[in-house]
């Protein structure tokens, strides 16, 4: 994939081993990745280099992943953003749903089936 057409992908977790671990795969995917460990941080990136997907944990310290993405779906420059969900908790699947994600998944969820969902979203 030539860096021209490399899609950004946006990747917000507060674990650092999973976002690791998730940054190597999509990057060895082709994607370019924007890791951010916070809500805040992410924001930051969302203005900076506004990514072509988003994946977020949905519990994190000081604002949650879903606040995070109720905050980006009032702003009509990145309302649009398709945000793909990861959590331990299988019952914020209809809030994840609600806030408009396009996938939710358990963190035990497979890389390659992660990337598959990835690679319809973002393209590549």
């Amino acid at each position: 994939m030539s860096t021209a057409s490399k899609r950004r992908i946006l990747l917000l977790e507060d674990s650092a081993d999973l976002r690791a671990l998730l940054e190597r795969q999509l990057v060895r995917a082709g994607y370019e990745v924007l890791s951010a460990e916070d809500a805040v941080e992410a924001g930051k990136l969302v203005v900076e280099r506004t990514p072509d997907l988003i994946i977020a944990d949905i519990q994190l310290p000081y604002m949650s992943g879903d606040e995070f993405v109720a905050a980006l779906r009032r702003d009509p420059a990145v309302r649009d953003i398709p945000v793909i969900f990861l959590s331990v908790d299988a019952q914020l699947e209809a809030h994840a749903k609600r806030l408009g994600a396009v996938a939710y998944f358990d963190k035990n969820v497979s890389t390659e089936h992660l990337l598959e969902v990835v690679e319809f979203y973002a393209g590549g």
